[in-house]
């Protein structure tokens, strides 16, 4: 079996581990990608759209913002409507920052782009084996263009997502994991239509939530609530059509434009964290390690402000600076993880219809917080701040990036 020898292994080519590769190209530390599918499919795999602040931020720092800042949409604020009204949330009055409409398939190949210009290693149809993380020896066996193959490095970083085999590979026992699984789920489209909303609609329904999202000028994002369980053979176009027009109704007359359904699919909702988020010399990153429901657009951002950390981390290991940051790297990441949860749980419990109701009691509660977060300015102030996110935590602050 023939071996390659690199500073950091990386298991996964989505945004957690093309951001650490690149922030780690730019520290003089060497990694190596491994990605079990084609650059075709992660570059088109469509996922979030929402950057914050800060990500937009790390990516302008970094030199990886040219097309971004050419081609995303700044949204200065969210709608929120409920009662036949909308109201909006006025992001960046309240906070002095806004959040970017990009998305992550954008990001991606922004991101690979960069780190094949800079003759970065990634090896797409990489697939590691079921087994092959050794965290005693630090190595990664992996076939790829039909050879079998040994990654040896100083530190692997799991950046392979919910379902990858980084955080399997971990010894039983030393992870506890913390899920919640939520009563719904989303049915989402892709629409070959402009936007009928020029920031997001977030509609909290008498029959359900639904987001009017976007993603250019002609490309319109937009879902609805559905049960967990839901068949999506019985939702029609039409149908699909038909309940967005009166989740997302207001009295004020507001038209929702309708367009080819280029793409349609459903979206479990659930919180999922594991603690820690590192064992030896295998660090988690992003959704290998922690998954928050889609209503807080936090997942990507979240993924971006674990790898800055490790990054970080790794900058002082190898700079000579020692090994606190790495050792504290699950502490610094957790208390940004739960805050998103927390937020995320929030949002997706005052918007979504919940089916366990007594009688319309949790509704009536709902409306009660929706009605003082548009009437407080306190109260919109938090959401606005929770919405396009915190600052990110650096390490050393101040160093090189």
């Amino acid at each position: 079996m023939r071996s390659i020898r690199t500073q950091i292994g990386i298991v996964g080519a989505g945004p957690a581990g093309l951001v650490l590769s690149h922030l780690l190209h730019l520290q003089g530390i060497e990694s190596v990608v491994l990605e079990n599918r084609s650059r075709e499919y992660v570059e088109q795999r469509v996922r979030a759209g929402v950057l914050e602040d800060a990500t937009v931020g790390l990516f302008r720092e970094t030199g990886l913002a040219g097309r971004l800042d050419r081609e995303a949409l700044v949204h200065e604020g969210i709608e929120l409507r409920f009662e036949g009204a909308g109201h909006r949330i006025a992001l960046t009055e309240l906070t002095g920052r806004s959040i970017w409409i990009y998305g992550q398939q954008e990001v991606v190949k922004d991101l690979i782009a960069a780190r094949l210009a800079a003759s970065g290693q990634i090896l797409f149809e990489a697939d590691v084996h079921t087994e092959g993380i050794d965290t005693s020896r630090c190595s990664i066996r992996f076939t790829h263009g039909g050879e079998d193959l040994l990654l040896e490095c100083d530190f692997v970083a799991g950046c392979d997502g919910f379902h990858g085999v980084t955080r399997a590979a971990l010894p039983p026992g030393v992870l506890r994991a913390y899920h919640h699984e939520y009563p719904f789920a989303w049915l989402g489209i892709l629409a070959a239509v402009p936007p009928s909303t020029d920031e997001l609609i977030y509609a909290a329904h008498d029959r359900g939530f639904a987001l009017h999202s976007l993603r250019s000028p002609e490309i319109s994002r937009l879902y609805l609530q559905v049960t967990p369980d839901e068949d999506i053979g019985r939702w029609s176009d039409d149908r699909i059509w038909e309940e967005l027009r009166v989740r997302l109704s207001d009295d004020a007359g507001w038209t929702l434009r309708e367009g080819p359904v280029i793409e349609k699919g459903i979206a479990l909702m659930r919180s999922f964290v594991v603690e820690p988020m590192q064992h030896g010399r295998v660090f988690l990153a992003g959704d290998a390690a922690h998954i928050v429901p889609a209503t807080g657009a936090k997942g990507l951002n979240l993924a971006v402000h674990d790898v800055r950390l490790l990054a970080d981390a790794l900058r002082d290991h190898y700079g000579g600076a020692g090994d606190a940051a790495l050792d504290s790297y699950t502490d610094r990441c957790l208390r940004r993880v739960w805050r998103v949860q927390e937020f995320s749980s929030s949002m997706s419990s005052m918007l979504h219809r919940l089916p366990d109701d007594d009688g319309g009691f949790t509704r009536r509660l709902q409306l009660a917080k929706l009605r003082y977060t548009v009437s407080s300015e306190a109260a919109a102030r938090s959401l606005a701040e929770n919405y396009v996110g915190l600052p990110h935590e650096r390490t050393n602050e101040g160093s090189a990036p």
